[in-house]
């Protein structure tokens, strides 16, 4: 059971308990949910609609990491409510270490896909260096949706597990 994630319903009496203890219940409802698709967040705040969603890829078995997740996202709503900047600004931090949170990053480990990629094609603008995941190859002459430059397209044809990029890193 430990590596159970509470459910939705559970995730959303957090938010209400944290609102209350932590915010003076001053975050208007945000739906609370999971994304199985987030590969290296662990969580994500949308303020229309009020949406926060966290990766149980990254959250699974880990309950300090998923209540620090929370609350960070919490911070944001926080903030956007009040009508101030809802970025990591000094007053994000500084509420931050009042709730006890360590850092604005999660050391995300190594986590597995939940479920493996089906993608086979990457879609990337050399402009803006925006990348696009897809099962079918799109059609020829794809322009960028950001800045309508032309993309480029890639093949994946072998996945394979690599190392991780600090080791490969030390080495060179």
């Amino acid at each position: 059971m430990p590596d159970e994630l509470p459910g939705v319903a559970d995730l959303q009496i957090l938010f209400a308990q944290y609102n209350f203890v932590h915010f003076d219940g001053e975050i208007p409802t945000y739906r609370i949910a999971y994304n199985a698709r987030f590969s290296n967040v662990a969580g994500r705040i949308t303020y229309k609609p009020p949406l926060i969603e966290l990766s149980p890829k990254h959250l699974r078995g880990k309950v300090d990491e998923l209540r620090e997740t929370l609350l960070h996202e919490m911070i944001h709503a926080w903030l956007h409510a009040r009508g101030e900047n809802a970025g990591h600004t000094p007053t994000f931090k500084r509420k931050m270490r009042e709730l006890g949170l360590r850092s604005i990053y999660h050391d995300l480990g190594t986590a597995a896909p939940l479920n493996p990629s089906t993608k086979r094609y990457i879609l990337r603008c050399e402009k803006c260096g925006m990348e696009a995941l897809r099962k079918r190859k799109p059609p020829p002459h794809v322009t960028c949706a950001r800045c309508r430059k032309p993309l480029t397209l890639f093949e994946v044809v072998e996945m394979r597990e690599v190392e991780p990029a600090r080791a490969a890193h030390r080495r060179s």
